[in-house]
């Protein structure tokens, strides 16, 4: 051999004894870290005996608290297999990495010293697809990859619509406990079991507990007054009428004509004399004179009525009815049988905000308000909006972030008073934001001390006992509130009752790997990714960021995944193809289950998810690339 040959295979042999060395140190290191984290958990397996899940997270725990970058590439200069995929099983992957070493560096190594190790990569692989199948059933004909569909109210009497979704691939039908009521719950719930029976497919039935919902309250409303707007054209020529309807009594379920026209009680007596080509006088609330022409009968109670004239037409006015026969422009004071028009209610005030502007956050019995200002525009009162949590105030410090209307609109704690809470948006869109009742509010940074069910979740968990396969967690934070769950489910003799986590807070992000290691011993647990929530509470980068971390720390504790929140929304509520959407289901299969949420096109979002699972799942498991042929 050469000396520059010499030379150059020393310092490779040089390179793999200091390699392995790093290695077996950072496995000793790896291993007894983790049976420090794992002295905390011992009480919460009950053979005292801890499993290889849990081993397995705790040991990649371990192995994540190191910064590995420097080692993965003197790994793979060396062309061994490097760490990145050993979420799986750690010990086992590190284990075969120290013996590809040894063999290369020990010319006496036993040639014949076995080479696999019975917790190995394999088996992690194997106890995850286990636990998908124990809560989730056995897979459909498109992989290893489970659908869960969030289920329509009218899931409850539309039979076909719930066999067509079992026929397309829901393996899991997700029922919200925050919409609808027991009797369409157990409607849903029997057309589910019917399709099981006539499909032969297995459909497990996911229980989502509501939680806590901390929403704005209502807005107070402005005065009984309607517009009645003519179109008009560029040069303010009228080129239609305006329309509305008048009914007796509460308007009827179904017309012939759109319900988007705004209907008014009328007295039962003026709609006997109504018939088509009457006329109706009013003076609006401008004291203009205006006339409502009768166009046709909607329904046996209801007509359909049209104006010629910008109106606003007022709450309870008095209407002079004028039969065909009268002529067409009428004095004011011409005579007629007289009626009152039926009372309605005002819209609720526009609160719109921007950036920088104040808004006052209040308790739930103080309705909302726009902001008040003088003749100089100078702000005399900040807008105020109520919210539904009782001495929310007393919660909040100065400084931290509020957010409201699943993230549209941003803002920060400036003061806090006995009349609430003033926030200075910070994050809002250029065009502003409009504040409706009724949205979500989120206190990312803010202990609010809740108990972990609220009282509609105990009365709805007494239903979802009896007939649910998984109970879906919203909100939990802590292991505290995971025993919580688990007690209740004890005293209702569901003890068994498999829980999906639904990871959607900052604390929660953070309390995670508490979570898991102290469950893991006593009850069966799943993970969802509700990137709806998280996406408010962490922004949307650090969502990008935590999402993948999330998939990792379950794959090492073969827990499986649901990766939820708009996957494909764009098909389910409007059959349009997002190209955006697509790459993000594309990334979806790396979890074992893709939540897609109702919509009127959820059969479309279902044929196109499976078509971009199946596509996916020949080229990549988990992190793994698996090299399919490409055909070019």
């Amino acid at each position: 051999m050469l000396p520059s040959s010499q030379n150059h295979a020393d310092n490779y042999h040089e390179t793999l004894v200091q390699l392995l060395a790093d290695v077996l140190h950072l496995r000793n290191e790896i291993n007894e870290e983790a049976q420090r984290r794992l002295t905390k958990y011992q009480p919460y397996y009950h053979t005292g005996v801890f499993s290889k899940s849990a081993l397995n997270l705790a040991h990649y725990l371990s192995l994540r608290q190191f910064d590995l970058r420097h080692l993965q590439d003197r790994l793979a200069q060396a062309g061994l297999s490097s760490l990145g995929r050993s979420e799986a099983s750690v010990l086992s992957t590190l284990d075969a990495v120290i013996e590809l070493l040894k063999r290369a560096t020990d010319k006496n190594y036993p040639t014949d010293q076995p080479t696999s190790h019975p917790s190995g990569f394999t088996r992690g692989l194997q106890l995850l697809e286990q636990h998908s199948i124990e809560l989730f059933g056995p897979f459909h004909g498109h992989g290893k990859v489970h659908v869960m569909v969030t289920l329509a109210s009218e899931a409850a009497w539309d039979y076909d619509l719930v066999l067509a979704l079992t026929d397309k691939g829901m393996t899991c039908a997700r029922i919200n406990c925050a919409h609808d009521d027991a009797s369409l719950w157990l409607g849903m719930i029997s057309n589910i079991r019917r399709a099981e029976t006539e499909t032969g497919k297995i459909c497990r039935i996911l229980m989502d507990l509501a939680g806590h919902k901390i929403r704005t309250g209502a807005l107070a409303v402005g005065l009984p007054v309607h517009h009645l707007k003519v179109p008009k054209d560029a040069q303010g020529n009228i080129v239609a009428k305006a329309f509305m309807r008048l009914s007796v009594g509460e308007p009827p379920a179904e017309t012939t004509q759109p319900s988007t026209f705004f209907c008014v009680p009328i007295p039962e007596a003026l709609h006997l004399q109504l018939s088509p080509g009457c006329r109706l006088a009013f003076t609006d609330a401008r004291g203009k004179q205006r006339y409502l022409l009768v166009e046709q009968a909607l329904a046996e109670q209801e007509w359909l009525v049209s104006c010629t004239h910008s109106s606003y037409l007022k709450s309870g006015c008095e209407l002079t009815l004028l039969t065909a026969d009268n002529k067409a422009h009428l004095e004011p004071h011409t005579t007629g049988q007289r009626f009152s028009l039926g009372e309605f209610s005002g819209k609720p005030l526009t609160i719109r905000l921007f950036k920088n502007d104040l808004l006052l956050l209040t308790e739930n019995d103080l309705l909302g308000q726009p902001a008040a200002y003088d003749n100089q525009g100078n702000l005399l009162k900040p807008a105020q909006i109520g919210c539904t949590l009782s001495s929310f105030s007393s919660k909040l410090a100065i400084g931290q972030p509020v957010w409201i209307d699943d993230g549209k609109l941003g803002a920060v704690v400036e003061a806090v008073s006995a009349q609430g809470a003033l926030l200075r948006v910070n994050q809002a869109r250029s065009g502003g934001v409009t504040l409706h009742s009724d949205k979500g509010i989120n206190f990312p940074d803010t202990q609010l001390g809740l108990s972990p069910l609220s009282d509609k979740d105990l009365q709805d968990l007494d239903f979802a006992c009896i007939h649910a396969d998984l109970i879906g967690f919203s909100f939990v934070e802590t292991l505290a509130d995971m025993d919580y769950l688990m007690a209740e489910l004890a005293k209702r003799n569901a003890a068994d009752l498999p829980i999906i986590a639904k990871i959607e807070t900052n604390l929660a992000v953070k309390n995670l790997p508490d979570i898991i290691l102290g469950t893991l011993g006593r009850h069966s647990l799943g993970v969802m990714i509700a990137r709806g929530d998280l996406a408010v509470e962490l922004g949307s980068a650090r969502l990008a960021e935590i999402q993948e971390e999330m998939l990792w720390l379950c794959e090492a504790a073969h827990m499986p995944v649901i990766w939820a929140t708009q996957v494909l929304e764009s098909i389910a509520k409007k059959g349009v193809r997002s190209r955006p959407e697509f790459t993000d289901a594309a990334m979806a299969v790396r979890a074992e289950c893709v939540m897609l949420n109702k919509g009127p096109y959820i059969l479309d979002a279902i044929e196109a998810l499976v078509n971009v699972m199946v596509r996916m799942q020949e080229h990549q498991r988990k992190k793994f690339s698996r090299l399919r042929a490409l055909h070019w």
